[in-house]
């Protein structure tokens, strides 16, 4: 020891360039495990709570080993609702094989088709309730797993980048099972994001849209999850957004829905958790960015502290419009 300070004083600069060497590999590590964590699904394990419901050890654990996330998959069906269906498949994305559940309206003429789209971490049988909804106002819906979730294939996400080439296929494949008929695009958090992506990139021109709680900007989004588990998000947000874009192919920073809304010609409805800890109101791509007349779009506001998810069974629905009337402007 008494050798090692008086060399550690006559070296403190080479001491000094290696520890911050050493802590910027370490920092870009960690944060390359996390990308990979939030985008790849594996086959196993349990999945992690969400920030506010992790212990000071889970949160420590999770900060340097990644989230656990294991492959949506579908338990129930529009049977367990008793509505009839049919299962079709597309290709999506790359070629990658898409399921779809498809439920006819009891009533005919129908008014048209809704495409529904999940958000992340979930399948399609989280639009049951809407589809059911839908179902009843005699509208066929269309109920999509973007890949790698459900019964589609693969075992990725890109959060919702490439998943817009998904919305685009399904747009598609309903114009061809209601010929000359309304189209209407539905999706909550991540769901509303591919469409407004695609819509952007893909120019559709859907009849109508219905989007529930999308974020901002990537960034944003990330930056609000580092601050529900009270750490500081800078640098690794950003961090974090480089390797999710190196491994995914794609430029997370440029992953804004704010931007996209702006392509966006048709009516709209946005609805959003007045609370939402994760897409704040104020930042959330709101109708009038992209140009529409207050007589052409709708947001609406719940009194809802969490994330803004579409219950999966009518009672809960029931319920989330009692937490808080609805504000539309």
């Amino acid at each position: 020891m008494k050798n090692l300070l008086p060399w550690l004083r006559r070296h403190w600069r080479a001491v000094l360039i290696v520890t911050l060497i050493t802590g910027f590999a370490g920092v870009n590590a960690i944060a390359y495990r996390h990308a990979g964590a939030m985008m790849h699904f594996v086959r196993s394990g349990e999945r992690t709570p969400s920030p506010e419901k992790l212990t000071l050890l889970d949160k420590v654990k999770v900060l340097l080993t990644g989230v656990t996330l294991p492959r949506p998959e579908n338990r129930r069906t529009p049977k367990d609702l008793r509505l009839a269906f049919q299962t079709l498949h597309f290709p999506g994305t790359k070629g990658i094989e898409l399921e779809t559940w498809l439920i006819q309206a009891t009533n005919a003429p129908t008014n048209g088709i809704v495409v529904l789209f999940h958000g992340y971490g979930a399948s399609k049988e989280s639009l049951l309730a809407p589809a059911a909804e839908f179902h009843a106002l005699d509208w066929d819906t269309l109920l999509v797993d973007f890949h790698g979730s459900g019964g589609s294939a693969g075992a990725a996400t890109t959060v919702r980048w490439f998943e817009a080439d998904d919305v685009q296929a399904a747009f598609a494949e309903a114009a061809r099972l209601a010929p000359g008929r309304s189209r209407v695009l539905f999706g909550p958090s991540m769901g509303a994001v591919a469409c407004l992506r695609a819509i952007q990139v893909h120019g559709l021109k859907p009849d109508a849209l219905i989007i529930e709680c999308p974020f901002d900007r990537m960034l944003t989004t990330v930056r609000h999850r580092f601050h529900a588990m009270r750490v500081p998000s800078w640098p690794m947000a950003e961090l974090l957004l480089f390797w999710r874009g190196w491994q995914g192919g794609f430029d997370c920073f440029q992953h804004n829905p704010v931007d996209y809304a702006a392509s966006v010609n048709c009516p709209t409805l946005l609805m959003h958790g007045q609370n939402d800890p994760r897409a704040h109101v104020p930042e959330a791509p709101r109708p009038s960015v992209a140009g529409l007349s207050s007589e052409r779009s709708a947001r609406a506001r719940t009194g809802g502290r969490s994330h803004f998810r579409r219950p999966a069974r009518s009672q809960d629905l029931e319920n989330l419009h009692r937490s808080g009337p609805p504000i539309l402007r």
